[in-house]
């Protein structure tokens, strides 16, 4: 489970993800709050490193279009959201600040960055 922190954009301490099996397979729930309706409200979530994220977010826009924070619609309007593996260690991590950058850093972002994340974790 995580939770929002000083960054949002839920209430602070409110929880954002909680991560859960379903016969092998992880899923991770995540609580974007009452403005989504229906459709955004059940979305496929892919971690992925560094190899795969490009491939397949070129893969999954094309005829679609791009969201904010990693998020996407495919053609045929599913949502989707790819996310580096390394995102969620940084905004798990203890020190405030890091994670308060990598989230300020990500909701400026489309497809998300990678090398841009790791720069605001590092507060460079």
């Amino acid at each position: 489970m995580t939770r929002y922190g000083d960054a949002g954009p839920g209430p602070k301490g409110s929880v954002m993800t909680i991560t859960f099996q379903l016969e092998g397979q992880e899923f991770i729930a995540l609580n974007g709050g009452p403005q989504f309706d229906f459709l955004l409200s059940v979305a496929m979530y892919q971690q992925r490193d560094r190899f795969g994220e490009d491939a397949l977010w070129v893969r999954l826009t094309a005829g679609g279009e791009e969201g904010p924070c990693g998020w996407l619609k495919d053609k045929f309007g599913l949502s989707c959201q790819i996310v580096p593996s390394a995102l969620f260690k940084m905004i798990q991590d203890q020190d405030p600040g890091k994670s308060k950058r990598v989230m300020e850093a990500m909701f400026q972002m489309k497809k998300i960055d990678i090398a841009e994340m790791e720069r605001a974790y590092g507060g460079r």
